[in-house]
């Protein structure tokens, strides 16, 4: 999923025309994809089961990974749209079964599974964007032939052998999910995601465009930049998760919030490196803490397991992660790689507001 932001420097994006609107297209390509395997997925586990999903799923993403290596400039950028088509689509489908293989986790402690898959959905990012880093004056496509490697060995691991048993009582009725959907609870939980995600996949999508063109900085700097940003962002969540038992939520909250609007101003008026840095560093901090936050307030509110449930309000999350940083790319066509920051403001402002609708809720509802 990290792959985007940190290969766009390679694939020549930087310079000008700048071509944002294609930019666009690759991100709204990834969405497209991550939609079209929610039905899929259903598909194919009622056919084969978890094991040919998971393996499925890796195998898809690692022929996707090589087309777009294969499909690198100057071949035509609807060649990349249909790899990122692709990639999305493998995405979706592993997206499921993972949170099929987890529920034993999540049955036992909801928020600490959720949020170890996140810290390792963190730690993966920083190593492809650092990878992207050090090889970005290298051939542009041995980036993505390396990535592709890695869906393949996990396509490995799975067909050897995995558990494929849900335990007993795991399953709800699609009745009984379709009804969590349709609670206030739910619904908010969705958006906070929605837009947290958008928040972090706009930073994380276009941070090395914005700091090339912006602040002057070479591609392999920008690149370093972004690793930071997920550096920060992991390290921030591992924080958060130790300190929030201990902490009042809402002070956790307001720091957040604070830390994160100082990092994108920081970002939007910088023209040095080390001010870059700092921004990036204030934006992974602040948002940080949302993701621990929203997880420990799910894992308490729904204790049970469901992988449908969780499944849909993660997969709308990534929805969000991935069309707010397509947005950008045709709002920048119109006024420029700057407007990049303006999305997490709002978006940070739409988190908070929502976050006091759930608490709101909580104390109407007294759950």
């Amino acid at each position: 999923m990290a792959m985007l932001g940190a290969v766009l420097p390679a694939w020549g994006y930087h310079r000008d025309p700048p071509e944002f609107t294609a930019v666009g297209h690759y991100f709204l390509s990834l969405a497209l994809g991550i939609v079209t395997a929610a039905g899929l997925a259903r598909r194919l586990l009622a056919w084969r089961g978890l094991k040919f999903l998971l393996v499925f799923a890796c195998l898809l993403a690692s022929v996707s990974l090589a087309w777009l290596a294969w499909a690198a400039p100057p071949a035509s950028w609807w060649l990349r749209v249909v790899g990122l088509i692709f990639l999305g689509v493998a995405a979706g489908l592993l997206n499921v079964g993972l949170f099929q293989s987890v529920s034993r986790g999540y049955q036992t402690d909801a928020a600490a599974t959720v949020n170890k898959g996140g810290i390792w959905y963190g730690l993966g990012c920083l190593t492809a964007t650092v990878f992207a880093a050090l090889a970005i004056y290298a051939y542009t496509a041995s980036i993505l032939f390396f990535m592709a490697g890695v869906p393949a060995v996990f396509a490995a691991i799975y067909a050897s052998g995995i558990d494929t048993e849900l335990p007993s009582g795991s399953e709800l009725s699609v009745r009984k999910v379709v009804d969590e959907f349709r609670s206030p609870a739910a619904i908010l939980f969705a958006l906070l995601l929605f837009f947290q995600f958008g928040n972090e996949w706009s930073i994380a999508g276009w941070l090395p465009l914005l700091l090339i063109r912006r602040v002057g900085m070479p591609p392999s700097g920008a690149l370093l930049v972004l690793a930071l940003y997920w550096l920060c962002l992991m390290t921030g969540r591992l924080g958060a998760v130790s300190i929030l038992p201990r902490v009042r939520h809402g002070r956790v909250l307001t720091v957040s919030v604070v830390a994160a609007f100082f990092g994108c101003l920081l970002l939007y008026f910088t023209n040095n490196a080390f001010g870059a840095a700092m921004g990036a560093f204030f934006v992974g901090g602040g948002f940080a803490s949302i993701y621990p936050l929203v997880a420990e307030a799910i894992g308490h509110r729904f204790p049970y397991y469901h992988p449908g449930f969780f499944n849909g309000i993660f997969s709308l999350a990534l929805l969000g992660g991935l069309l707010a940083p397509a947005t950008l790319g045709y709002v920048a066509e119109i006024w420029g790689v700057g407007v990049v920051v303006a999305i997490p403001l709002i978006g940070s402002c739409a988190v908070v507001a929502l976050l006091l609708l759930i608490w709101l809720e909580s104390k109407v509802t007294g759950r």
